[in-house]
């Protein structure tokens, strides 16, 4: 088969790209410039300046051709500025999310096609599994390197032409044991990491420049609109959050936790934690992976990146899925929820932001 291989410059794209051309394959390498090369990104980015060099470095020692596509313009209007601006509507976002679908699994995938490839395989951590119906998503052997929540959004028509080639690699150590036996130069290189785009300070920081009218103390307020403290700073507040609440963290003996955010006021909204968990949310923009039958199904729901699934039942509405949890918890508007029967993922969406009637 001819494939394209997405190489971000690490590890395990390059392991992706070494063992698909020992297993006979026409291997092709593209690279996502997502930052001007010039600048010096920070360390743990990905996609600029010497990650090109050594995804370049890794196609000339195995002799497949590679290529650069400029993609740093659509990345800050589809990644970069959508984070923004969730956060100023008072979302968490998940800029991971948006980066595969709005830049990694459209331009790649559409080069793949017009090179005439007949896959693209990537480095992520998940499982396709070929089912009675087609293609299916599945979460990885190595639990710890889990990547399928992320990926929720990838369509059956992109699934069925994808590749996930370490989704069966047993932990992190073997994919570098791989890439020593290929003496690749990329081996010991360290993972890049959440948010790559911040290049320094914080996303806070990111946030603020683009939209100043956030920036500087604002109130924090009860379920009443009772002043009950103050705060450094909007954007370092999110839904389900305890922490940076200073003397408002127990009012009248009930510990407390932020339950909603205004950025246009500069106002946080606490309640009592035992309190404001919630059994019911609604989920927007949705992809499913399955026919999901009308009177919805039963299975498991992972609403933030690193937590354990909960049993729910989902039913889809005209736009989007109600999602009904067995027990009580805080969603976060703008992440994602994503449906799993087993290792399986069925489909996911982002969650809605629960308009607070706070008193002005």
């Amino acid at each position: 088969m001819r494939i394209l291989v997405a190489m971000s410059g690490g590890v395990d794209s390059s392991v992706v790209a070494a063992r698909l051309l020992e297993e006979g394959h026409e291997v092709v390498g593209a690279t996502l410039q997502l930052y001007d090369s010039r600048g010096a990104a920070k360390k743990g980015a990905c996609c600029a300046g010497q990650d090109i060099r050594d995804a370049r470095a890794v196609a000339d020692l195995l002799g497949f051709p590679h290529y650069v596509i400029d993609a740093e313009r659509r990345f800050k209007d589809s990644v970069i500025e959508r984070f923004a601006d969730a956060y100023a509507s008072g979302e968490t976002p998940v800029p991971c999310v948006a980066c595969n679908q709005g830049v990694k699994f459209t331009d790649l995938l559409g080069l793949a096609r017009e090179i005439g490839a007949d896959a693209m395989a990537t480095g992520h951590y998940v499982r396709r599994v070929e089912g009675p119906d087609g293609a299916e998503l599945h979460r990885p052997c190595d639990e710890d390197r889990d990547q399928s929540w992320f990926l929720f959004a990838t369509t059956r028509d992109q699934l069925e032409f994808l590749r996930f080639p370490l989704g069966d690699m047993p932990d992190k150590a073997a994919v570098r044991k791989e890439a020593e036996r290929f003496g690749l130069v990329v081996a010991g290189k360290p993972d890049s990491q959440d948010l790559c785009f911040v290049s320094d300070g914080s996303y806070v920081d990111l946030v603020e420049k683009m939209h100043p009218e956030m920036a500087g103390p604002g109130e924090i307020v009860d379920q009443q609109g009772k002043i009950v403290g103050q705060h450094e700073g909007v954007m370092r507040f999110t839904v389900g959050q305890s922490k940076r609440l200073g003397n408002a963290a127990r009012l009248n003996g009930e510990r407390q936790m932020v339950v909603g955010v205004e950025p246009g006021r500069r106002r946080v909204i606490i309640g009592p934690r035992e309190k404001s968990f919630v059994t019911a949310l609604s989920v927007r923009d949705v992809n499913w992976l399955v026919d999901a039958p009308p009177e919805g199904l039963v299975c498991r729901v992972q609403m933030r990146a690193r937590e354990e699934p909960r049993a729910a039942r989902v039913v889809p509405t005209s736009d989007g899925a109600m999602v009904y949890l067995e027990e009580p918890a805080m969603p976060a508007p703008g992440q994602a929820c994503v449906f799993y029967q087993g290792t399986r993922i069925l489909g996911g969406g982002f969650i809605r932001r629960m308009e607070e009637t706070v008193p002005a």
